[in-house]
């Protein structure tokens, strides 16, 4: 039952959010960006107009915005972890510029996915951890997640993420603020709850009906190639990522924030799934954890998912 943060891994709660408002006719996934968002008019595009970036092209990370929120400070101690209101996001939309033809490659892009959460509020009328709580966490049990500062209940099972100082790890906070991005990377959980969203993901879990299972399986399907490295082959769906391996396919995400480090995947065509998480990290990269979860996934495709083909 310990807490851990799950960073990017939120990203598709927000997809999944997404899609729930377009099978209720709420929104389309080819609508602009900026029929939501005005506000991002006023970025640079040297390849068009700004209209041509969709809902769609944001879920597969394919709009041309860069890959960090906020590339400007945050080196001091003092400074937000991240930007915490809309309006700090949307003042330096005059200041950046579309890195590619919008919708021609994947690019990962942490901004993308924050317009969605702006999005989910504007359709809804709810904050965006209200509608993920109220449409997906709860209605599969999912009591023990949240996002951003614990619940005091909550406190004696929050997990702590250190940094090792020449081999002695120092604790960095329970809790920090993810503010405007929190449809990024903002959840906190479990992993006994995890298990349950990992359940609906499968089939496993169909006590409710959160996304209908073609709409879940439309999310799979591959919208851009990536690269393809050790035999593995990687592609970019609507914000879940495929693996194929020797003739096998996975479907996941990971997440880095705050020294979490974490996985999930998940084999559609035997049910079985599985998902990872560490909170510690060394200085300048040692250990070197995005190496160690690279290392692992690996394993796990080579000889745990390989058994159930």
């Amino acid at each position: 039952n310990t807490i851990f943060h799950w960073a990017s891994n939120t990203k598709t709660f927000t997809a999944i959010a997404i899609m729930q408002l377009r099978d209720r006719g709420l929104l389309s996934l080819g609508d602009p960006l900026t029929e939501y968002l005005p506000e991002l008019k006023s970025a640079h595009n040297p390849y068009g107009s700004m209209d041509d970036l969709t809902i769609k092209m944001a879920l597969e990370h394919s709009t041309g915005f860069r890959n960090p929120t906020w590339p400007w400070g945050g080196g001091e101690g003092w400074h937000p972890f991240e930007p915490t209101e809309w309006d700090q996001l949307a003042a330096m939309l005059p200041y950046s510029e579309l890195l590619f033809e919008p919708g021609s490659r994947h690019s990962y892009s942490n901004p993308a996915i924050i317009f969605l959460g702006k999005i989910i509020e504007i359709v809804t009328g709810d904050v965006y951890e209200a509608y993920i709580d109220k449409n997906i966490l709860k209605p599969l049990g999912m009591y023990q997640s949240y996002f951003d500062n614990t619940p005091y209940h909550l406190l004696p099972q929050r997990s702590n993420s250190y940094t090792l100082h020449e081999k002695d790890p120092v604790p960095n906070g329970l809790d920090f603020n993810t503010g405007i991005t929190v449809s990024n990377g903002g959840l906190n959980s479990p992993i006994s709850d995890m298990t349950q969203y990992l359940g609906f993901l499968t089939g496993s879990h169909t006590e409710h009906e959160i996304l209908d299972r073609s709409s879940l399986e439309e999310m799979w399907e591959i919208q851009h190639e990536i690269e393809e490295e050790d035999g593995i082959r990687s592609s970019a769906g609507l914000s879940f990522f495929i693996e194929e391996f020797e003739g096998m396919r996975v479907i996941g995400h990971t997440g880095t924030q705050r020294s979490f480090y974490s996985f999930f995947y998940i084999h559609p065509e035997s049910g079985t799934a599985v998902l990872g998480i560490t909170n510690t990290e060394g200085r300048e990269g040692e250990p070197d954890m995005f190496q160690f979860r690279e290392d692992l996934v690996r394993y796990i495709f080579q000889n745990l998912f390989t058994l159930y083909r």
